[in-house]
């Protein structure tokens, strides 16, 4: 197990900044893309039954690498990390069914239909095996995609997963917080939906909270993400929960990327997959919850560089 202790500082607060006239760090999604040779568009995948007009963004060359947001999220989370990973692999991050502003159509989002989803997409750009990186919920697909999918699956980064335990008091922290922020949208609600996310909540910028307010408020947004959070019902979730008899179907190697902050779970619930999977290995960023690709970018491109291209464990 290794940690990641020399890390940039935070985001300077914008106000904070203005006052010393220096920039943020940090000034804005665009502005992280502003550099960057990328292709943003739309692409149709039939997923359970339904033509989903899926938004993908993708950037760099070299091996494939996919990017998979979490529960009620889109592929903004990645904006501060796709020139950095760009450089060595073909990116592509997009925002999966039910989610962002692709198609929201009416069905149960269990971890099978995401993971179809995941695999038309890959269909549809041509992409026949790629490395998988999957935050939170995208870490739950991913995993899924891995075990059921193996020739499609290159290595498999599995960043701040969430709950293996299945820990019913998590399970309904997430349903409360995320269903209050949808049905009242307002920057308060919000905000703290996306300060959950972070250790450091003054990274928050009042950007991320607009994004996650504009999706929330998508027509028919509110059912998607009822749709959603149907995998925090325990009784659907025996279904797809982790459990060792899929879990350790996975043959990718696998990089376990946790934090010391993650309100989701904790190294314990690290140690549990160690025990599963047939090759993988924990990485831990400290200073950081449960967006460490937000939070710890140097940390975060650094350990995907040494696991993904080196082949070796992240120092």
């Amino acid at each position: 197990m290794t940690s990641e202790t020399d890390t940039p500082p935070p985001v300077r607060p914008h106000s904070d900044a203005r006052q010393s006239g220096q920039l943020p760090e940090h000034i804005s999604v665009w502005a992280e893309l502003a550099d960057l040779d990328h292709e943003l568009g739309h692409i149709d995948v039939d997923v359970a039954g339904h033509t989903v007009r899926t938004r993908v963004l993708r950037a760099g060359s070299g091996p494939d690498l996919i990017l998979l947001h979490g529960t009620g999220g889109h592929l903004e989370a990645y904006a501060r990390d796709l020139a950095g990973l760009a450089a060595d692999f073909r990116v592509t991050a997009y925002d999966m069914v039910g989610h962002g502003w692709s198609d929201l159509p009416d069905t149960p989002y269990t971890i099978d239909v995401l993971t179809a989803h995941l695999i038309g997409v890959m269909n549809e750009l041509g992409i026949p095996r790629a490395h998988l990186s999957g935050e939170s919920l995208g870490g739950w697909v991913a995993a899924w995609a891995a075990a059921h999918h193996p020739a499609r699956v290159d290595r498999l980064v599995l960043n701040t997963p969430g709950n293996i335990a299945n820990k019913p008091e998590v399970m309904a922290r997430l349903r409360e917080s995320t269903m209050a922020a949808v049905r009242n949208a307002d920057d308060q609600t919000v905000r703290r939906r996306v300060e959950f996310l972070f250790h450091h909540k003054e990274m928050v910028t009042d950007e991320l909270v607009d994004l996650r307010r504009a999706v929330y408020t998508r027509p028919g947004f509110i059912r998607a993400i009822t749709n959603t959070l149907v995998l925090q019902d325990p009784e659907v979730r025996k279904d797809y929960a982790w459990d060792p008899a899929w879990v350790g179907r996975i043959t990718a190697p696998t990089l376990l990327l946790w934090t010391d902050h993650d309100p989701t779970g904790g190294l314990d619930e690290a140690e549990t997959l160690l025990g599963w999977l047939r090759d993988a290995r924990l990485h831990v960023i400290t200073d950081a919850g449960h967006w460490p690709q937000w939070e710890k970018v140097t940390a975060f491109l650094a350990a995907h560089h040494d696991f993904l291209i080196l082949r070796k464990d992240p120092v």
